[in-house]
């Protein structure tokens, strides 16, 4: 059996699917990486051979050969179209926005992992790339308002008298909002932080953050696998007004709330934002599914009403080595059960694989996938 790692093809991706301490860890198993897939990574191609991989040229070359192909992003509908019939892969996948890529996957008779589908189980807890991912950019996002804002995050005693700590306020705390919350924390800022899940006040408090509680009753806050739900349009109108007088007090501002398969809830209006003093940074980690702030530009930074908003995309390639190590690990821990007797065998019954599966031998398993394509062929 041969697994394949491909160079990224998306715009501004740097990560790797595969990095050479996983490679070791796949005994038995024949890897192929293509040529310069680390190199954004920092993993030459000589790490790579280092851990027994061969090296292969170009990507053609490597889909041709590989029963299975592991990869970060989407695999495009080019390179689906290129997989060896009946090979497998395991990436991002995020069917329902990638339906040209799926119809492809079918076309071959492939079978595809999505890692964002991943149970959120006990025992799958070593395979959540999400939160893997989440967890560089909760990291980053502290340190882009850091170096934007013009102000000092921590509190100084100096002869010339005290500077105030910065003001930190997170919205969400999920995996990315509680890594941003011990970032903004170690830099010495004060930090509140809200959610609407009553249950992580004690995980905020356990960090040093002040759990900010709104006279607000959500139903049904979340999901069995933890994720928050949404909520009706009269709960978002007077959630966002409470939430205002807590982002004018602020310096800084990280907003990270998201919900599965629905866009971003808006929690700052723009009347919020003018209600914030100059000079202060709003960092919205949602800008990718439409933003938590009214006036995120997705993929910019703009500069409104004397507050800088910063909309990042894919903050974990920002930080590609350690996200490729993270997301590496992810992706051996989830693939290594199926290896047995050098070929991928898998089993639909196992909650992990089932979960994962979107497409397998060129049938759609994925309902919201299967209605998506029957929709688009109307």
């Amino acid at each position: 059996m041969i697994i394949g790692v491909p160079r990224e093809t998306a715009q501004g991706e740097k990560r790797v699917g595969l990095v050479p301490e996983s490679i070791l860890k796949m005994k038995g198993i024949e890897i192929h990486v293509q040529s310069g897939a680390g190199e954004n990574a920092g993993i030459r191609d000589s790490d790579y051979t280092g851990a027994g991989a061969v090296i292969e040229k170009d990507a053609n070359s490597l889909y041709e050969g590989a029963d299975l192909v592991v990869k970060v992003q989407p695999p495009a509908p080019a390179e689906a179209s290129t997989l060896k019939r009946g090979a497998a892969v395991v990436s991002f996948l995020f069917p329902q926005s990638n339906l040209g890529a799926v119809r492809k996957l079918v076309e071959r008779e492939a079978t595809a992992f999505a890692m964002e589908l991943m149970p959120r189980i006990s025992r799958a807890q070593s395979m959540d790339a999400l939160s893997s991912q989440s967890l560089v950019a909760g990291y980053k996002a502290v340190l882009i308002a850091a170096e934007s804002l013009p102000k000092l995050f921590p509190m100084l005693m100096t002869a010339a008298g005290t500077i105030a700590p910065a003001r930190v306020f997170v919205l969400g705390a999920g995996v990315a909002g509680l890594e941003a919350i011990a970032t903004a924390r170690r830099l010495g800022a004060v930090v509140e932080a809200y959610d609407v899940r009553p249950a992580v006040k004690e995980q905020i408090e356990s960090l040093g953050a002040k759990f900010v509680e709104l006279p607000l009753e959500a139903k049904d806050a979340q999901t069995s696998g933890g994720y928050a739900k949404a909520q009706s349009e009269e709960f978002y109108r007077r959630q966002q007004e409470l939430l205002a007088s807590h982002t004018r007090q602020s310096d800084v501002v990280v907003t990270t709330a998201l919900v599965p398969g629905s866009r971003a809830p808006l929690l700052v209006t723009e009347d919020a934002v003018k209600g914030m003093r100059p000079g202060s940074v709003i960092v919205d980690l949602a800008a990718e599914q439409g933003g938590n702030c009214a006036l995120t530009e997705a993929g910019r930074t703009v500069v409104k009403y004397g507050v800088t908003i910063h909309g990042p995309l894919n903050i974990p390639s920002s930080m590609a080595p350690q996200a490729s190590q993270l997301y590496s690990r992810n992706v051996t821990a989830f693939v290594m059960p199926m290896l047995k007797e050098g070929a991928l065998k898998v089993d639909p019954s196992d909650e992990v694989v089932r979960g994962t599966m979107v497409v397998q031998g060129g049938k759609v398993l994925h309902e919201p996938t299967r209605r998506a394509l029957e929709g688009a062929q109307r």
